[in-house]
């Protein structure tokens, strides 16, 4: 294992000191629990020690990996794959049929599965891979999947995992008691969960006072003054979210919403648009405060607060990640009392202007294309197809992101009009595909 070609495909100069002592611990033969703020590089802290200890030549699943959630299951996977290794991953979740999963499995030959664990129970209960090849056991967000009240399925996990060596047990608050059903032995705790890392150095915290209880207004006239800065709105409830969307539109502000009672393609989509800039606002419940690794967040606004000190901070872990700086603000209504875990002094005043204007549309725009890696379509072909038929030049085209069954490609806004017209009833490698902006 090249630790620096590995570090060079991700862009990434060094590893941190939490992720230097990760790896130390792990190499010393014992299970290890690490504890570590949100943001602070916690996956790559386990998927370098689980590489090491993946040994080549070896058919079947040699480390699984469970998570409480599909998003950082496919955040996972996209990280791994960067990587370039020669070792074959997948992830697994419910939303889909594990039939298909499994199709996936016998073709592709895992030596990694990263699942939820209802799903990963499917396929084992199924005996859908080989249980006995498996050694290696990571718990990411090892607390969420306890607060998401996942303990039988986990525990039902462990026991149909006869063979495990060694277990990487991953969080970003500590756990008052590990269950026994994980089945830890000799421990290596590694705890960087100091107060210092509490508020970082490099998050702006600031307050918004709203002159009314209803903060619609204040968080618009807020949102107008960011700009087209990435920025995470937080919402309490699933209700909000889809008001503060409602409203926000109604006033002409491009967003999108984000929450557990939407479908997994309508997550996809909006997620999608977040992270390729084709859309600078999301408005989120704390679905979106762990498992999402969107490094360019540059601000996070709370419109609600949480009522917990832990989520505030998992919330503001969405900026500030690495060594870049970001902001954080507190709506808050002129006579509101905040709570006792943010103390006044920690905020700095935000005062609005008395007048606002929109801010102009993202200079990206999200296209769709119906067709994927199932129809052995990939990046370079899209780049490709929209560079040669779309008339694009390079630094026209943004992120592209290629699923099993379709695309998303981001690309100049000005252009938008133009490409949609030169690729009307062309193909990409010889397949006829729907191509449309992403609703």
């Amino acid at each position: 294992m090249n630790v620096d070609e590995i570090l060079s495909r991700l862009h990434i100069e060094r590893l941190n000191e939490m992720q230097q002592a990760a790896i130390r611990a792990f190499g010393g033969g014992d299970d290890v629990i690490l504890l570590s703020p949100t943001g602070s590089g916690k996956t790559l802290a386990y998927l370098l020690p689980l590489l090491s200890f993946l040994k080549p030549g070896v058919k079947g699943v040699q480390a699984v990996v469970l998570v409480p959630s599909r998003e950082l299951a496919l955040q996972i996977d996209q990280v791994f794959r960067a990587m370039g290794t020669e070792y074959n991953v997948m992830s697994c979740y419910g939303g889909r049929p594990a039939m298909d999963e499994h199709r996936v499995m016998k073709n592709v030959n895992p030596a990694v599965i990263i699942g939820t664990p209802g799903r990963m129970n499917d396929h084992l209960q199924k005996a859908n891979f080989d249980a006995s090849a498996v050694r290696l056991l990571v718990i990411d967000e090892f607390d969420k999947c306890l607060e998401f009240g996942f303990q039988e399925e986990m525990a039902s996990v462990m026991g149909q995992l006869p063979r495990i060596e060694r277990r990487f047990l991953l969080s970003a608050t500590d756990a008052e008691e590990i269950p026994r059903f994980t089945g830890l032995r000799r421990v290596r705790k590694l705890d960087f969960l100091r107060p210092e890392h509490v508020l970082s150095s490099r998050l702006h915290l600031y307050k918004v006072v709203s002159p009314v209880k209803d903060k619609l207004d204040t968080l618009f006239r807020l949102l107008c003054c960011i700009g087209n800065e990435s920025t995470l709105v937080f919402c309490n409830h699933r209700e909000s979210v889809e008001r503060v969307g409602e409203y926000l539109r109604r006033m002409k502000m491009y967003c999108e919403v984000f929450h557990g009672g939407m479908g997994q393609d309508e997550r996809e989509r909006a997620l999608y648009k977040f992270r390729n800039g084709s859309c600078p606002v999301l408005v989120s419940t704390d679905l979106a405060a762990r498992g999402l690794d969107i490094p360019e967040i540059k601000n996070v606004v709370h419109y609600h607060l949480p009522v917990s000190e832990d989520s505030f901070i998992h919330r503001n872990g969405r900026t500030a990640r690495w060594e870049n700086e970001g902001n954080a603000y507190v709506l808050a209504y002129q006579e509101e009392a905040l709570p006792s875990y943010l103390p006044e002094d920690a905020l700095e005043d935000y005062e609005l202007p008395g007048s606002v204007s929109l801010p102009p549309l993202p200079e990206f725009v999200t296209l769709y294309i119906g067709k994927g890696k199932k129809d052995k379509i990939n990046k370079v072909d899209i780049v490709g197809f929209l560079s040669k038929k779309g008339r694009l030049q390079k630094d026209e085209i943004g992120k592209v992101d290629v699923k099993e069954r379709h695309a998303f490609v981001a690309i100049a806004r000005r252009k938008a009009k133009q490409v949609l017209k030169l690729v009307q009833n062309e193909k990409i490698k010889g397949v006829k595909a729907l191509i449309e902006v992403a609703k």
